[in-house]
């Protein structure tokens, strides 16, 4: 039996040529749309998960109230991983400070840069590595560190190279005594490609074993088999007060489990993060999914009429309604399996592109067993939802009508066609809003002035001893070269700030009143050669020895601490009077997103570890490289010359908005697709069950104007509806969505006026091709049976 229905749905499937395509290929593009995302979905939840100790691996995160403001953060002190290890080890079974960083690595002439960091020995153990050569049990030792398998290999080739010697910063020689394999993309250290001791000389953390004011390594701990997060967090939430007094500080740990998915915090708890995309795309796959099934579904029914004939003759003969049920299901079945032969190859075809732009890099786990009975399930779920309504719609025939031919498809019938047409766009125009919001956002900011002209910097960084303390003559041979207009050094690129800090007095400050600035050190020509403008007073100049005791203030700043006419006044930092000199525009170093950080820049050319060249506006980029590149060379010849480009630095921030935007846009334009696919098939089947009629009508004098309109208007008057419901839907999740930022684009109304037109015209041009056939064929064919 089940042979035959495979027959005869095989039969049906091939004298139906058009609607089978059509069929076929919105299933196969929504059912590869939704293996797609659940790719994508599975590795954002089995993040991390490469760790044997995932569920009892921790990070401490401290949560200060400044001033009314809290916010959490992964910066903690030195001294509290022996506080937690020594009085605290019924709870945490190891502890381990880390720092994350570059340096240059180095075996002979091959010099390479990596990311990695300073630990302390327990954190290999704690991120339970897996040791390709070695183990960690020496990593206590300060002279010996570890590889990753690639860093290895691109050092060593296939030589062995435990007890090899590797210089660091080509200032310190350690021995190798260990390489693990790499991390997968989908961890958290998945940049970590070397570990360094943390007791080593060179490690200047090391030496702040009683600073409990200074916020900048990260602390990482292991529970013990019977604590719980939530306990063990309350127990120490309060144990940095006695020794920090600076700002209300609590601190708490953070579940590894966590980490990726729940990295957001309001209030010092975590209230969500990337779970949140995680729901998106998951219930965009859905819906796409969804829009591929209604396809099937009002396709299926609309060509209702042809196979009543079938249904009343199998039924008089004997058929049961389960048997015509069981054969529609069975067509449908076959429909859904060619389906996913096709749908794995389109995801073969684009999953580059897929991990293009979502910094991604899943692949099909063909030998993973979970996936197989995953996607067999899901082809079965999707089968049984596009085939359920016309399997039971069509069995319900009734077989005497049918024969006697006063079986009438009524309009009663269209309304579930006509209700899934209305679901199918509603959802398409409200990803092409949401498209349009979330592009429009990323636009915005992008326009957002900077407050310094970005265009033309590099940023390089002061990577080893040897390029510190030619900072005049340095600057002089890059100016001689004809590429550079200046040059300067710093703590922070113009794209960042590394260091913030409290503790700042000057007169007229509220008793009790502490806020955290930015803490910038610069050289002398860091204000022209990044272009910053002065608002009042003067920039940093060689013509003021005392410059070196002076500071410039941001507008934030300034309107922070509340000082009036501030040229000329004094802040006391850290033991030190500090004269105002200047007041500069607020530039935009950290999120674009978010409002500018107050900032303070000192005059410290002791406090630098970053360089910021300035090319001419006039000179390639590649010559002007090539000679600045020798320059650095000759001050610098222990480390390859590697820079960054400023305005690709700052474009990164955008990265994670214009994924969203990437894929939304890619879903959407697919999901128009799909719906515009169904539609075009439900157009055939309508003008051909009106052919009498447009005949009828043609013959009358009717134009095929007046026929286009009159096949046209009904699907018009649907995506209208759409465009009711979809409109308050979009506004309402977007509005939600802009509620995240601070510097935001408003909702403009002709957002809606633009998806709204978009999707009438999209409907027009997918009805009108059958409209205007039907209506330009000649009556004579469609009425000399009458």
């Amino acid at each position: 039996m089940i042979r035959n229905y495979l027959k005869i749905a095989w039969r049906n499937l091939t004298k139906n040529k058009v609607h089978s395509a059509i069929n076929l290929i919105g299933l196969s593009v929504g059912m590869a749309i939704a293996m797609l995302i659940g790719l994508w979905v599975w590795d954002e939840l089995s993040f991390d998960r490469y760790h044997k100790n995932y569920d009892r691996v921790g990070q401490i995160m401290v949560t200060q109230t400044n001033n009314g403001e809290t916010g959490t953060f992964g910066s903690t002190v030195v001294p509290l991983s022996n506080e937690l290890r020594t009085k605290y080890a019924g709870d945490f079974k190891l502890t381990a400070l880390t720092w994350e960083s570059a340096h240059i690595l180095a075996v002979g002439d091959k010099k390479i840069s990596q990311t990695g960091m300073w630990a302390e020995a327990d954190m290999p153990a704690i991120l339970s590595l897996n040791m390709v050569k070695g183990s960690y049990s020496s990593f206590k030792d300060p002279s010996s560190f570890m590889l990753s398998q690639s860093v290895a290999k691109a050092l060593f080739g296939d030589a062995d190279p435990i007890n090899k010697t590797v210089r660091i910063d080509n200032k310190t020689d350690m021995k190798v005594i260990g390489v693990f394999e790499d991390l997968p993309h989908n961890t958290t250290f998945y940049q970590t490609k070397f570990m360094l001791p943390w007791n080593n000389a060179a490690n200047w953390w090391s030496t702040q074993l009683q600073a409990w004011d200074n916020h900048g390594s990260h602390l990482f701990v292991l529970m013990n088999d019977h604590a719980r997060f939530d306990n063990v967090s309350a127990k120490i939430r309060n144990i940095t007060k006695p020794h920090f007094k600076m700002n209300d500080e609590t601190i708490q740990v953070h579940p590894m489990c966590k980490w990726h998915l729940y990295s957001d915090f309001k209030n010092g708890i975590a209230a969500g993060g990337r779970i949140e995309f995680v729901w998106l795309f998951g219930i965009i796959g859905l819906f796409v999914l969804l829009l591929a099934c209604i396809n099937f579904m009002n396709l299926s029914t609309a060509k209702s009429e042809k196979r009543a004939k079938e249904v009343g003759i199998r039924k008089a003969i004997g058929s049961l309604r389960k048997q015509l049920i069981g054969q529609f299901l069975s067509e449908s079945l076959l429909v859904v399996a060619l389906s996913l032969i096709l749908t794995i190859v389109i995801v073969l075809l684009t999953i580059p592109y897929f991990n293009h732009i979502a910094d991604k890099a899943v692949s099909i786990p063909w030998g993973n067993p979970l996936f197989w009975l995953l996607t067999l399930g899901f082809t079965i779920f999707t089968g049984l939802i596009s085939s359920s309504y016309p399997a039971f719609y069509l069995s319900a025939f009734n077989p005497v009508k049918v024969l006697k031919g006063t079986f009438r498809v009524g309009r009663v019938a269209a309304i579930p066609r006509k209700v899934l047409v209305v679901v199918q766009f509603t959802v398409s125009i409200v990803l092409i809003i949401g498209t349009i919001i979330v592009l429009r956002q990323i636009q915005f900011a992008k326009d957002r002035p900077v407050g310094y002209t970005r265009a033309g910097l590099i940023s390089v960084e002061m990577n080893t001893p040897d390029i510190y303390g030619h900072y005049e003559v340095m600057r002089s041979d890059l100016l001689q070269t004809g590429a550079v207009e200046d040059m300067a050094e710093s703590n922070s690129t113009t794209t960042q700030i590394w260091a913030n800090n409290g503790g700042f007095d000057w007169v007229g400050r509220a008793p009790g009143y502490d806020p955290t600035f930015g803490t910038i050190s610069v050289t002398y020509d860091f204000g022209h050669t990044v272009g910053w403008k002065i608002l009042q007073g003067r920039d940093f100049s060689r013509s003021f020895p005392t410059d070196t005791n002076s500071v410039i203030l941001n507008e934030s700043a300034l309107k922070v601490s509340g000082i009036k006419d501030p040229i000329g006044k004094i802040m006391r930092w850290k033991g030190s009077n500090h004269v105002i000199v200047g007041v500069a525009k607020d530039m935009v170093m950290q999120s674009p997103y978010e409002k500018t950080v107050s900032t303070v820049f000192f005059m410290d050319p002791a406090w630098v570890n970053w360089i910021t060249v300035r090319i001419k506006p006039n000179m390639p980029i590649r010559e002007a490289l090539s000679k600045i590149e020798p320059v650095f060379k000759k001050y610098n010849p222990g480390s390859p010359f590697e820079y960054k480009f400023n305005d690709d630095e700052y474009a990164n921030k955008f990265s994670d908005e214009e994924r969203i935007g990437n894929l939304a846009s890619t879903f959407a334009v697919l999901a128009i697709f799909i719906s515009c696919l169904g539609l075009f098939g439900l157009a055939s089947f309508v003008a051909e069950q009106r052919v009498k009629e447009i005949g009828v009508r043609k013959v009358l004098g009717a134009s095929v104007a007046n026929l286009w309109r009159l096949l046209s208007t009904e699907f018009v008057v649907l995506v209208f509806i759409s465009l009711l419901i979809a409109i308050p839907l979009a506004y309402y999740f977007m509005q939600h969505w802009l509620q995240g930022y601070q510097y935001k684009a408003a909702i403009s109304w002709w957002i809606f006026a633009f998806a709204g037109a978009g999707s009438i015209i999209i409907t027009l041009i997918t009805v009108s091709f059958q409209a205007v056939k039907a209506a330009m064929a000649n009556p004579v064919k469609s009425l000399r049976s009458e």
